[in-house]
């Protein structure tokens, strides 16, 4: 008997009284009690949680002083560092919604971010001071904000729960990058979930390796400064890097870390070469999040790093607008036979499938859609883009409904299943096909790391299928191909098979259409 999933909130917590609370208000709690911990890592300097709030203070004095406060922005450009850690919470101690960029982004595209959001103030890194001064008038740097005589105490907390808590710009369809607005109840509701899920403690220590523009980076960035656990920053371009990661664990005894399934694969391959596990003894959890889980990568997984020490591997998943991850689903260790779904809700979070019809559905494939807690406030200055993804009419009109854009289908155990972005859609002789569905067959050949469907239309009337697969060598293609005609209608074979050493990655470790290899299409 099928469960009723979309009326589930995970395991029903009651959480009110947290999501009632402030994020300032919850650092300065676990202030109180781990004074003398250490809280930030970063290349083998240590701050502790009383010193970090001095600095956090001075620079939330700072900001309260040039009126930034609640319902405004600040807006923050920084590498990962002290500074960094130190700028996004002395912004929330000042009221204000933290805005990130990145100092790796284009300059046209810093320029469009800093002109639709419009903050009041921007603080950098000193070694971008220059070059971001010339784009922003009211620029500071973090560092030199810090050698001022300003007060070390906890400035007055201002901020009521659903004042704005940041701000993260996503990619637009129309080329335009476009914020969103997430309030503070959303943050604590999501983190006090992970707390109850996962729970981690003073002796924990939390990677921080996701670029700040990137929601991800929110559980890294906060979870820890709740609990009293400590997070380790590793170096600019570290998370590139398997063996320096791999190195920092076995230094810093990182318990907790999360990976894009892409860079994960590229990790697991890494330490087969390592002559023993040993070195990641302290990895108890391992959350993964922005594109499919491949069931190779579990095996992989459970063949190394569980095997060794007993370590979780957790999938979640959630979009910007929906304060980082909505559903959840922890990896079995044992054989694994069928695609990893994307789970069930967290709490105070209700999902639901629109079928055909347009109304919910726990039979058919449809669009995933989200309501509850975390929903973003909505889009920055983007009134009717607001209303058309949030405003969806479903069961009860009062109720705001995300569209996700993705494709899902509740399983029989009450679980999600994922199946790719709705604009990845094609139809070949008037079917729709599902390019998610022939990748999941495609990855279960022997020797298929990982793969990637493609859409190319050399002329008008012409849609050719093009896979790119990641293997140890190439695979004949008549070999794939009569592998796929067992599971598959004729059509949805791809017409081509590209043999390829590694998936292109994006800055966020996300899979890079755009980066694909051209091909010569016969």
């Amino acid at each position: 008997m099928i469960t009723t999933p979309h009326e589930m909130l995970s395991t029903a917590m009651d959480v009110a009284g947290e999501t009632s609370r402030i994020l300032p208000a919850l650092f300065e709690e676990t202030v109180g009690k781990f004074a003398d911990r250490p809280a930030v890592i970063f290349n083998d300097e240590v701050l502790s949680y009383k010193n970090l709030n001095k600095k956090v203070n001075k620079l939330a004095h700072f900001l309260k002083q040039r009126n930034a406060g609640p319902e405004q922005l600040v807006g923050i450009l920084a590498e990962r560092s002290f500074e960094m850690i130190i700028g996004i919470y002395g912004i929330m101690k000042s009221g204000a919604g933290y805005l990130p960029l990145s100092p790796g982004d284009p300059v046209s595209r810093v320029q469009n971010i800093l002109k639709d959001a419009s903050p009041v103030i921007l603080i950098v890194q000193q070694k971008f001071y220059t070059s971001i001064a010339a784009i922003h008038n009211n620029v500071f740097s973090v560092e030199e904000i810090l050698k001022l005589d300003l007060p070390e105490y906890n400035p007055p907390l201002v901020n009521k729960p659903n004042d704005l808590a940041y701000v993260i710009y996503t990619s637009g369809s129309t080329g335009m990058p476009k914020g969103v607005i997430i309030e503070h109840h959303s943050v604590v509701n999501r983190l006090q979930w992970m707390q109850d899920a996962y729970p981690i403690g003073p002796e924990d220590v939390i990677m921080q390796k996701t670029p700040c523009t990137f929601d991800v980076s929110v559980w890294e960035l906060l979870w820890w400064g709740l609990q009293g656990a400590c997070v380790q920053l590793p170096l600019p371009d570290y998370e590139k890097n398997p063996m320096a990661l791999a190195g920092d664990i076995e230094k810093y005894k990182v318990s907790v870390m999360h990976f894009v399934p892409s860079m994960f694969n590229i990790f697991l391959e890494y330490i087969k070469l390592l002559s023993s596990l040993d070195t990641l003894a302290s990895l108890r959890l391992m959350f993964t999040s922005g594109e499919a889980l491949q069931i190779a990568h579990c095996k992989k997984f459970n063949q190394s790093i569980r095997a060794a020490h007993q370590t979780r591997l957790i999938n979640l998943y959630g979009p910007t607008e929906a304060t980082v991850d909505v559903t959840h689903y922890e990896c079995p260790d044992g054989e694994i036979t069928t695609e990893i779904p994307i789970g069930k809700p967290i709490s105070n979070t209700r999902m639901y499938v629109l079928g055909n019809t347009g109304k919910d559905t726990i039979t058919e494939t449809g669009e995933l859609c989200i309501a509850g807690t975390g929903l973003a406030r909505g889009y920055l200055n983007r009134v009717e883009l607001t209303h058309t993804k949030f405003d969806y009419p479903l069961n009860d009109p009062a109720e705001r409904v995300y569209r996700t854009g993705d494709l899902a289908k509740w399983l029989e155990d009450g679980n999600l299943q994922y199946f790719g972005r709705i604009d990845h859609q094609v139809k070949i002789r008037g079917i729709r096909i599902e390019l998610g569905e022939i990748e999941a067959v495609l990855n279960e050949y022997p020797g298929v790391e990982s793969c990637l469907l493609d859409i190319k239309r050399p002329s008008e009337n012409v849609i050719l299928l093009v896979a790119f697969y990641v293997a140890e060598s190439m695979i004949p293609a008549t070999d794939l191909k009569e592998h796929m005609k067992k599971h598959l209608p004729e059509y949805m074979i791809p017409n081509f098979f590209k043999h390829i050493e590694v998936m292109p990655l994006t800055v966020h470790g996300k899979i890079n259409r755009a980066a694909l290899p051209e091909l010569t299409l016969k």
